[in-house]
């Protein structure tokens, strides 16, 4: 014969629910009423679902890594202020699908700053997404193929918010630059992406090969956008250390 919490935990099977530790919820809490008892258990079952949702949003968001925003050293690199990222990172703009570009050469933190707000958002509730230009082309190219490229692709579609991470390290075929146009296109207006790119706007036709497409994503993508110029040395030229702690 069952007892009555082996009986409870096959009802929140049949019910979907996790298992509880009701000991743990419901400890110093003998006095309560059944209605309290009632809605202590539904709290702890919002939380739980609230912490699975957030995990799930974490994974799929494919981050290389986290970073915040306090990590950033903004006295190094003063191209950027602190106060206009934080303002930044209110992510109000999201909910108006406007875009970032983080522009400048290598190393002068764009990703960490593309990173840090993708964070934010995720943070916030947000579905987010990144990849690096290599991986979306990928992507883009066996989308009709492959299962896997298939479903990501309808996940970046879908989501809040894409970062696409450095974008002009390569050229791209003829072929590609359509692809990319194609997806900034279907972004445009629905969806906030942050770029970031080792290239000013004057260069992409050089590695787009294409001044048409060229204009045409800029169109698209700078219309309602917020346009970050960095400068500077590279941050991991300027405090890289060897194996044997010199620097």
């Amino acid at each position: 014969m069952l007892t009555p919490l082996e009986r409870v935990n096959n009802l929140l099977s049949d019910l979907r629910i996790a298992p509880v530790d009701f000991d743990a919820v419901f400890a110093g809490k003998n006095s309560l009423s059944p209605l309290e008892c009632i809605e202590l258990f539904l709290l702890e079952e919002q939380r739980l679902r609230i912490l699975k949702q957030n995990l799930l949003r974490r994974k799929r968001a494919n981050l290389p890594a986290e970073k915040a925003l306090n990590s950033f050293d903004f006295g190094f690199q003063r191209s950027v202020s602190k106060e206009q990222m934080l303002r930044l990172s209110d992510m109000t703009w999201v909910e108006q699908a406007y875009n970032i570009c983080f522009l400048g050469p290598p190393g002068v933190g764009k990703t960490h700053l593309a990173l840090s707000l993708a964070v934010q958002g995720l943070d916030l509730g947000y579905s987010v997404a990144f990849e690096s230009l290599n991986n979306l082309m990928t992507i883009l190219k066996t989308a009709e193929i492959s299962g896997s490229s298939k479903r990501r692709l309808e996940y970046l579609r879908k989501a809040a918010l894409v970062v696409v991470d450095e974008v002009g390290f390569m050229p791209l075929t003829p072929g590609e630059a359509n692809l990319f146009f194609s997806f900034v296109s279907a972004m445009a207006e629905k969806t906030s992406m942050i770029i970031t790119s080792n290239k000013g706007f004057d260069e992409w036709a050089d590695f787009l090969g294409d001044a048409t497409i060229t204009t045409a994503i800029l169109d698209r993508l700078i219309h309602h956008c917020e346009i970050i110029n960095m400068t500077g040395n590279s941050y991991r030229l300027e405090h890289h250390q060897s194996i044997t702690g010199d620097s």
